[in-house]
């Protein structure tokens, strides 16, 4: 099992930046594959919107079309942290930001994924 802890979000100005980060308990980290989704105002779980994914094997990152260019995501497998490094943020860009682990296939279904953080709020003004 891993346990994941989010910090780093906030309130900034359209343009703005943010790096979220991502602490994971435990000794597998580089097992698993590490994700961040994103749940807008009044959407559902089952919503939450792949935003990035960075593989266990061969370190390949995938991004959604919305975030291509402005969001980049990193590991440090030495500190079990995964990061989001975010700039040019926009309004459409608010929500709540998940971190979440998988050791299965590459996915970006968010119910394919076995574990989730607590989620850190980013708030982006215009």
């Amino acid at each position: 099992q891993v346990q994941l802890v989010e910090s780093g979000g906030g309130l900034v100005q359209a343009g703005g930046s943010l790096r979220l980060s991502c602490a994971a308990s435990g000794r597998t980290f580089t097992t698993y594959d590490m994700a961040w989704f994103r749940q807008g105002p009044g959407k559902e779980r089952k919503d939450r919107e792949f935003v990035a994914v960075f593989t266990r094997s061969g370190g390949t990152t995938f991004y959604a079309d919305s975030v291509k260019g402005r969001f980049t995501i990193s590991r440090d497998n030495a500190k079990n942290t995964v990061y989001l490094q975010m700039i040019s943020l926009k309004p459409e860009d608010t929500a709540t930001y998940y971190c979440a682990a998988k050791t299965t296939n590459l996915s970006f279904d968010p119910t394919t994924y076995d574990y989730w953080g607590q989620g850190t709020q980013v708030t982006v003004s215009s």
